[in-house]
């Protein structure tokens, strides 16, 4: 069984924010596999049966920075290894667009995965990073939180088919061919 979890804020004042990427992520997965999302506890999530293997994608409901509390229990109640688990979230040290899958690595000072560490005691799942860059010449809590602008939503838009095929492949292959296959193709 795997849990596909994308990070992001629930609520209708963070739809379309650089912070909810994870979110976005997710919904393309869920309308590509046909997954429906059921409100449970402290998520969304949906499930469904992917080339012979159950697949769970999931959204917390709690913010961002509670994001820890809702994996852990998810992977508690399922029943997951941890290394079934692959968490998608933004990344303002990359540039918008860019990618990254990395596992057994730090949080980055991004505060969902920070929080997913702490509740796990482990930085051993897997994760896809994604670019949403930064701008200097704003604090960066009001940066993520901010809405796209068209340039970005442009070059997501180009991207999202591919980090979708990555959280796809990521159901069937293992960590090494996923990371073989995608990194470095940005």
């Amino acid at each position: 069984m795997k849990l596909i979890v994308g990070l992001g804020n629930d609520g209708k004042e963070y739809e379309n924010t650089r912070h909810n990427l994870g979110f976005l992520v997710i919904d393309e997965l869920a309308k590509d596999l046909n997954i429906s999302f059921k409100e449970e506890g402290s998520a969304y999530h949906g499930s469904a049966i992917i080339d012979g293997e159950k697949v769970i994608l999931a959204k917390p409901r709690l913010f961002m920075n509670n994001s820890g509390q809702v994996v852990r229990g998810m992977l508690n109640y399922f029943k997951i290894d941890i290394a079934n688990l692959f968490v998608i979230h933004d990344d303002k040290d990359q540039e918008i667009g860019h990618y990254k899958i990395v596992r057994n690595s730090g949080h980055g000072g991004q505060n969902g995965v920070k929080d997913i560490i702490n509740h796990l005691h482990s930085n051993e799942f897997a994760r896809l990073k994604v670019g949403i860059g930064s701008d200097p010449n704003i604090d960066t809590s009001h940066y993520v939180l901010g809405k796209w602008d068209k340039k970005q939503i442009k070059i997501i838009n180009k991207i999202k088919p591919l980090l979708k095929d990555i959280a796809k492949d990521f159901i069937k292959e293992d960590f090494i061919s996923l990371t073989n296959k995608y990194n470095g193709n940005k």
